[in-house]
């Protein structure tokens, strides 16, 4: 069994075998020139983001910097996705990320784990889970997402939580780790910030 093999089977592997870093090191580049391009270059930048990623729907937007380790390449966006400035996506394994999501600055997902064992780790082995992103989901800023996790639909996720586990839909979730503080209900239609009321007539 190849290294590649082990990686998309959920096994521990060489992250530094030489076919890897060979296919690594040329999604880089490209991720490279997409960081590299001007405020103005919408175009290009459309471009080199279809180039780069997985996947990618219709009005999708990346605020360079961008980091991936892979480039993008396993990053699988919907449509309207919003990533705000330095996300960083450790993409070994699948990104799935759904419609209508949001990114503040500052998030962190990763799919990659190295292993508890010590002799294993300082080889630097490792293995991989793939990340489910649903519909809809708003990440705050600094918000670490780890290797396994499912976010459902309509679901917050608050400034600088760590999610370790899954979050279901249509929640607002915070905290180091990451747990449920309420669903989203009815008041949420009516205020927009603490008794702050939504002017709906004025808005469409």
């Amino acid at each position: 069994m190849t290294q590649r093999e082990r990686m998309e089977a959920g096994l521990v592997y060489n992250p530094k075998d030489e076919e890897l870093r060979a296919e690594q090191q040329m999604r880089l580049e490209i991720m490279y020139d997409f960081n590299a391009t001007r405020p103005s270059e919408e175009e290009k930048r459309q471009k080199l983001m279809k180039e780069m990623l997985g996947g990618m729907g219709e009005n999708c937007y990346i605020e360079p910097p961008f980091r991936a380790n892979w480039g993008g390449k396993n990053i699988h966006f919907g449509n309207h996705v919003y990533a705000n400035f330095n996300l960083t996506c450790v993409d070994d394994a699948p990104i799935y990320v759904g419609n209508d999501v949001m990114f503040a600055p500052n998030v962190v997902i990763t799919t990659t784990n190295h292993t508890i064992d010590p002799e294993l780790r300082k080889d630097m082995l490792q293995y991989v889970r793939p990340v489910h992103i649903g519909n809809c989901v708003w990440i705050g800023s600094g918000v670490v997402i780890l290797p396994g996790v499912t976010i459902g639909d309509n679901s917050v996720i608050g400034a600088g939580s760590v999610v370790t586990k899954d979050i279901p839909a249509n929640v607002v979730a915070v905290g180091n780790p990451c747990r449920v503080l309420r669903e989203i209900g009815e008041r949420d239609r009516e205020f927009f910030y603490k008794n702050e009321r939504i002017d709906w007539e004025n808005l469409r």
